[in-house]
């Protein structure tokens, strides 16, 4: 190993350094800020838990992305955090165990084994919202408005909102009564977003024409808002359950039309994401130039079942350092410049930090000056006192 290896980050980790650290620090402020607003707690889960407590009910996906290690005063297994939305599901069932609806929010550095698909590294800064004990359109509506005012906030201009809901697949599945090979040949079908192959597979499955029909039909529905009227027509003999999904889908269209009518809506009624435990409506939400999804979510009902008590739930994820790089990171140069020494100096220097100012001392001997520190004042002597005045256009320290 050469010296310039040792200092090499393991693949998916990074740093972050300024600008971009504070800009990441004043856009989680003003995000948790925002949550606050709408009534969301904060909460802090811890960074390692029992595996038995970490991979239960909707963390039981991670466990390829979970580091494992032993925890040495009891012996037993520990992961560290992949994904926060288990362990606040954990937290409402189990911790807080209160009555009706209860809204959380939380800002922390997640570790995964592997990179992320949708949201990339493997040292995320994950912030998000969940919303327990609501079961209706309401809470839906309220996590997707919040996921678009969380996106303007950090500087996002062109946004578009990709919906889908995976009461439809559950439904059509259900009512084919496939065996699970079956099911999964269909499923795996939909996700290569395939008709010929997917065609195939359901002639092989389904033996009932109408829901084949309709299970080749969902493979094809993926555009604009005209698609509900499409699956409409699409899914006339399907489970009411189909019928009632496709009316959610168009009040959440309504919903988000009326307040963000500049966010482009996609409906995908055949996304598959988050299959194993999302129970309804699902979203993500894409901007040009990034390849991952900036915001996902969606409902997940009973995830608290396993912590023994089943609660209705939805929320969304976001990844803060996606997010910090929406804008431009330019640190502000609004800082104070004072001299090494002087007469009074400490008390004046004091008085203005406790204000609110940025004041950088100088050194003794310092070689660099206002402008490398981002100040554009300084304090200078005037009048028997000290002062703070405009920097000189020359950024001299004298």
């Amino acid at each position: 190993m050469t010296i310039a290896d040792r200092w090499l980050l393991p693949d998916g980790m990074d740093e972050v350094l300024p600008p971009q650290a504070s800009r990441m620090e004043e856009l989680r402020r003003a995000l948790l800020d925002l949550y606050h607003r709408w009534g969301y707690d904060q909460v802090m889960p811890p960074p390692v838990e029992f595996l038995d407590s970490l991979l239960t009910g909707t963390g039981t996906e991670l466990d390829l992305q979970t580091f494992k290690l032993t925890d040495q005063m009891t012996g037993r297994m520990m992961g560290v955090s992949a994904d926060v939305t288990p362990q606040v599901a954990r937290m409402d069932a189990h911790s807080l165990k209160r009555q009706g609806p209860v809204r959380l929010c939380y800002c922390t550095t997640v570790l995964r084994a592997k990179a992320d698909q949708h949201q990339g590294g493997r040292s995320p800064v994950q912030v998000g919202l969940e919303l327990f004990g609501h079961a209706g359109l309401e809470a839906d509506l309220e996590i997707l408005r919040l996921a678009l005012t969380s996106l303007q906030v950090a500087g996002a201009g062109e946004v578009h909102l990709a919906l889908g809901h995976i009461g439809i697949y559950r439904s059509l599945v259900e009512a084919a009564e496939l065996a699970p090979e079956q099911e999964k040949a269909v499923f795996e079908a939909l996700e290569l977003k395939s008709p010929g192959e997917l065609a195939a597979r359901v002639e092989q499955s389904v033996s009932d024409p109408a829901l084949a029909a309709m299970l080749c039909a969902l493979g094809e529905l993926h555009g604009g808002p005209e698609v509900l009227d499409q699956a409409r027509e699409a899914f006339a003999e399907a489970p009411q359950a189909v019928g009632a999904a496709l009316d959610q889908l168009r009040a959440l269209h309504a919903g988000v039309v009326a307040e963000h009518p500049e966010v482009d809506l996609y409906f995908d009624l055949a996304e598959l994401r988050g299959y194993q435990y999302h129970t309804g409506m699902m979203f993500a939400a894409y901007v040009p130039g990034y390849g991952q999804a900036l915001a996902k979510g969606g409902r997940y009902d009973d995830t608290g079942r396993a912590f023994g008590r089943a609660r209705p739930a939805t929320g969304f994820s976001l990844e803060l350092k996606l997010l910090a790089s929406l804008a431009p990171s330019e640190p502000r140069h609004d800082g104070i410049w004072a001299p090494a020494e002087g007469d009074g100096l400490a008390e004046v220097i004091n008085a203005l930090r406790q204000q609110g100012e940025r004041v950088v001392q100088a050194l003794p001997g310092q070689r660099t000056g206002p402008q490398e520190h981002r100040c554009q004042r300084r304090l200078v002597q005037a009048d028997g006192g000290w002062q703070v005045a405009p920097l000189a256009p020359s950024g001299d320290q004298a």
